[in-house]
């Protein structure tokens, strides 16, 4: 779906939730062997079950990238991603949870050098079945204005 919203028309406070996706061995498995990270906390299952958490976990970096793909619903020709700050791995996800992702646009700033454009952050909550929170960041999107700002 393509929806066209300028910098004006974001509200802070507005909040959506995705649907839930469950994380497989499967999905593990993949983004080890796309990112090179065979680390043991995620792929030996005997070596896991002598540490604390006693079960393979997710990689963080595979948490964060199906959450962000899960809130790509719309196209936004007027805005695009302008990165992520304070991200957190706050719980691990292991095999079979299911995340869930809701995203609250938590602040509006000018752009320090486009008078066109504005910055909108998003604040990204992931969380599991139990409704525990599993990864933070804020999304940063650069929206172009509806008219461009004068300089103050």
């Amino acid at each position: 779906m393509i929806v066209e919203e300028y910098y004006e028309d974001y509200e802070i406070g507005f909040s959506r939730t995705t649907f839930g996706r469950t994380i497989t061995e499967s999905d593990i498995v993949t983004h080890a062997g796309q990112t090179g990270d065979f680390f043991p906390h995620h792929m030996d299952k005997e070596w896991c079950a002598t540490q604390d958490f006693k079960q393979r976990i997710a990689h963080g970096t595979l948490i964060f990238s199906v959450g962000i793909g899960m809130t790509a619903t719309t196209i936004n020709p007027r805005a695009m991603s302008y990165g992520y700050d304070k991200m957190r791995f706050i719980k691990p996800v292991f095999i079979n949870d299911t995340i869930t992702v809701t995203a609250t646009i938590s602040e509006k700033k000018d752009h320090p050098r486009r008078l066109t454009h504005g910055i909108v952050h998003e604040a990204i909550k992931i969380t599991n079945q139990r409704d525990e929170t599993v990864l933070v960041c804020d999304h940063l999107y650069l929206v172009e204005r509806r008219e461009p700002r004068t300089e103050s």
